[in-house]
């Protein structure tokens, strides 16, 4: 049995009249990641590994109670604790993908470029940023990621998508009706 989309569903995720909008979220999002990683990538902090290590250690941190640790669930913070005493300076390695990661998913999301899958990366990295206890615009972040993974099809309409995924023989339904 085959179901078929909403027409709503199919006019937000497939009609390249929407494009225009998620080339806005692109935009957006895009410019949040590249401005965050040209900070860190002119950080000596980060190059060096320091601010990483730094907020590890803020996050794995088990305050006296009633007040709770940032991080909610123990198995993430069992994972940050093994990272940072396992002896082998992983905060240096985790400080350069993070900030190389925003870089890459920042510029492919400005560019149009794998639209869905660097929305995809960018979600990640904003989920773990939340389950290590850092909120801030994360959330707001995750959400509109969600989003520009929902319309992949034509996220990156304007953009390099619109001659790359082709290239690449995905075959997403794109629609522009009239």
């Amino acid at each position: 049995m085959r179901f078929r989309e909403s027409a709503v569903s199919e006019f937000l995720w497939d009609d390249t009249r929407v494009s225009w909008l998620w080339l806005l979220v692109r935009l957006y999002v895009g410019y949040q990641w590249l401005a965050a990683a040209l900070e860190k990538l002119a950080s000596p902090a980060w190059g060096s590994g320091e601010v990483i290590y730094g907020f590890w250690k803020q996050a794995v941190a088990m305050p006296k109670p009633p007040a709770r640790p940032l991080i909610a669930y123990g198995w993430y913070r069992d994972f940050l604790v093994g990272l940072l005493h396992g002896g082998h300076g992983l905060w240096v390695f985790f400080a350069g993908l993070i900030a190389w990661g925003e870089l890459l998913v920042g510029a492919a999301l400005i560019l149009g470029l794998v639209t869905g899958i660097a929305a995809f990366a960018g979600a990640f990295m904003n989920f773990n940023y939340m389950l290590a206890g850092s909120a801030s615009t994360n959330p707001v972040l995750f959400l509109l990621a969600v989003i520009l993974m929902l319309a992949w099809k034509t996220a990156g309409y304007w953009g390099l998508d619109r001659w790359v995924l082709p290239a690449l023989g995905v075959r997403g339904e794109r629609r522009a009706r009239g």
